[in-house]
């Protein structure tokens, strides 16, 4: 595993109830486990140190022990995967924590450079990602995060909802070529990480179900750098079997391409 910077570690907070996908972590994509996935491309990406895993379910924790990743029990009630990073990383000695999603498989490691290398290089104190739609009909969906920033690349706010809203559009097939898709991985400096999981859950995180609201609410800036690398997110059963339907070719295009 590259050891560029021994101060930046991914955690891949993973849980194994989920109302959508219960058991998604364990659930086979090519063979293996989706976590399996999720951590070894992890490892692919340089400037890191140490990948782990942190899970409240043993099935978890035995899974990725047994092919050969470092997970750990995290059996705290946590309000979100933030939260569970927060309670992982208390005993390890990192400054800069990368907070991966259990479902969102990286097809390049350059998509979680374009988030460390401009975090390391300035002072922001919590950043994530974003990309351009690329299909007109994830402008409506709910489980599409839409987020908006500011000129210097802050976030104004995320949304499941279309934004910004055109109010002159009338059609919904007109494109909104300045909206973007948000890409769910965050990075934190420590203290502001201890800081975010102290913080009171907010109005909006909680109508939105949207945990980097809470950043925003108590007035944390959340710096949005762009990526146009693609990553694999698998929110429901429908999503894996399109998945494993279309591996080969994803694997041809990105992760060996």
């Amino acid at each position: 595993m590259p050891v560029d910077n021994p101060h930046v570690t991914i955690v891949i907070p993973a849980r194994y109830a989920s109302s959508r996908f219960p058991g998604k972590p364990l659930a086979l994509l090519a063979g293996k486990p989706l976590i399996r996935h999720v951590y070894e491309q992890a490892t692919r990406v340089p400037k890191v140190a140490q990948v782990l895993v942190a899970t409240d379910d043993v099935r978890i924790h035995e899974s990725v022990e047994h092919f050969g990743g470092r997970s750990t029990m995290v059996t705290r009630p946590c309000r979100t995967g933030t939260d569970r990073v927060a309670e992982a990383i208390r005993e390890l000695p990192c400054e800069i924590v990368v907070n991966l999603q259990a479902d969102e498989i990286l097809l390049s490691p350059d998509l979680l450079l374009d988030l460390i290398d401009p975090f390391l290089a300035g002072d922001a104190e919590m950043g994530t990602l974003r990309r351009p739609l690329e299909r007109r009909e994830e402008f409506a969906q709910s489980s599409v995060v839409k987020v908006v920033t500011d000129r210097q690349g802050k976030a104004l706010y995320f949304s499941r909802a279309p934004i910004p809203h055109v109010r002159d559009h009338v059609h919904e097939d007109v494109d909104a070529p300045f909206a973007s898709l948000h890409v769910g991985v965050y990075i934190f400096r420590r203290h502001t990480l201890n800081r975010f999981a102290s913080l009171s859950s907010g109005e909006l995180e909680e109508a939105e179900k949207l945990e980097q609201l809470r950043a925003l609410e108590h007035g944390i800036p959340i710096h949005v750098w762009e990526t146009t690398h693609a990553s694999l997110r698998i929110d429901t059963e429908k999503d894996l079997e399109k998945a494993n339907a279309s591996w080969d070719e994803l694997v041809a295009r990105h992760v060996h391409g």
